[in-house]
């Protein structure tokens, strides 16, 4: 599908100057292709959590935008990414979760894999019971590997193997959290949920960026957490978002908290931060738990939110949990009619993007420069090589 070369001069002015994306950004099926390959295939994107595979053989097929992808825990305990298709005939291996107690067999010809992707048979390939041919060098068709990285329980992929290495094109926002890298404890079942949006994935973003919506669209945050609390976070061309002075940990009606993590500074205290790892993975980080929102974008208007809650320690209280997930999960359902309402009106055929509050805005315009640089930079790349 051709995209239309979208007119995104104005998206990277000052603040004061600057318009946002225009409609196309958000409603239009080429323009979501071309983003789909500079942001979200050319960089690190959220794709599950670890936890999605605890034990040993655990295997989940994922779609991410229409790439079948196998999450996988191999035999060596280390998590991997691979493309969830046979080298063979390109049949997918394995099409439900499940765990893998021998091989990855595929269905259609019984060509198998081992956990780590090599390829370790492949029956009547040199005709009936001869199990191997001179055309046929096993070294060379092991699974497709995508690149992956975990950090605060994410795995990160780089489906276009062009990236820098994780902690190098993430230094700055490793570095910022660098108290919080330490073994996260997943809160099982209770702990993640799934809402279904119907936005463009990049509203979800701008939204959770800035706190200028807080009195209006979450009451009950703001009777503690005020406006007046937060700060911006901002870093160029990495990640941007929020951070509040005021943090009041979840207690159960004997006055029970979670654990802290071990020695965080005292800044965490009483305080919270808020940051969208671009492209499409929301983070929060508290003394006594995280959270990361993963952004599944289904279509230009449909957008998956798959939330996961992490802890310090592994033995928590399941009805702490529980309270802690329904709570975080009302504060996230406050947010539907404000992304859902953008989208309608980004159809809105006169919309020029709409403007920037300089005060308060920061954090969503820097998100939206950094759409529009990388946009640019991938269309220059294009223009260069035909």
């Amino acid at each position: 599908m051709e995209s239309r070369a979208t007119d995104l001069s104005s998206v990277r002015r000052p603040i004061a100057q600057a318009n946002g994306l225009p409609n196309a950004h958000y409603t239009d099926a080429a323009v979501f292709d071309e983003e789909k390959q500079a942001l979200l295939f050319a960089g690190w994107s959220g794709l599950a959590v670890a936890a999605d595979v605890p034990q040993v053989g655990d295997a989940v097929p994922l779609d991410f935008l229409g790439v079948p992808l196998l999450l996988i825990r191999d035999r060596q305990d280390k998590v991997r990414v691979f493309q969830n298709i046979c080298r063979h005939r390109g049949m997918i291996l394995v099409d439900a979760p499940r765990r893998i107690e021998g091989a990855i067999r595929c269905p259609y010809h019984s060509w198998c894999y081992s956990t780590e992707g090599h390829l370790v048979s492949t029956p009547h390939v040199g005709g009936p019971g001869q199990n191997r041919h001179e055309g046929i060098d096993r070294a060379l068709l092991g699974l497709i590997e995508v690149r992956s990285h975990i950090w605060m329980g994410v795995v990160w992929i780089n489906l276009s193997g062009t990236a820098a290495d994780f902690d190098v094109a993430n230094a700055k926002m490793m570095a910022r959290w660098q108290e919080f890298d330490k073994p996260l404890y997943h809160g099982g079942s209770e702990s993640r949920f799934t809402l279904e949006v119907k936005c463009n994935w990049k509203l979800a973003v701008e939204n959770y960026c800035e706190s200028y919506h807080l009195p209006w669209v979450h009451p009950g945050l703001n009777s503690y957490s005020r406006l007046e609390d937060h700060y911006h976070i901002e870093e160029d061309d990495a990640f941007s978002g929020q951070g509040t002075l005021v943090y009041r940990q979840i207690r159960d009606a004997a006055g029970n908290s979670f654990p802290d993590f071990d020695a965080l500074s005292d800044k965490w205290d009483t305080a919270a931060e808020y940051i969208t790892g671009f492209p499409n993975v929301l983070l929060g980080v508290h003394r006594d738990h995280t959270f990361a929102i993963i952004l599944q974008p289904v279509g230009p208007e449909k957008t998956l939110e798959h939330v996961y809650l992490f802890y310090a320690q592994p033995d928590t209280s399941e009805a702490l949990r529980i309270q802690n997930a329904a709570q975080w999960k009302t504060v996230f359902e406050e947010d539907v009619f404000v992304v859902e309402g953008m989208q309608r009106g980004r159809h809105a055929v006169s919309f020029d993007g709409g403007r920037f509050s300089p005060a308060m805005d920061g954090p969503t315009h820097l998100f939206h420069a950094w759409v529009a640089g990388k946009i640019e930079h991938a269309r220059a790349q294009k223009q260069a090589a035909e």
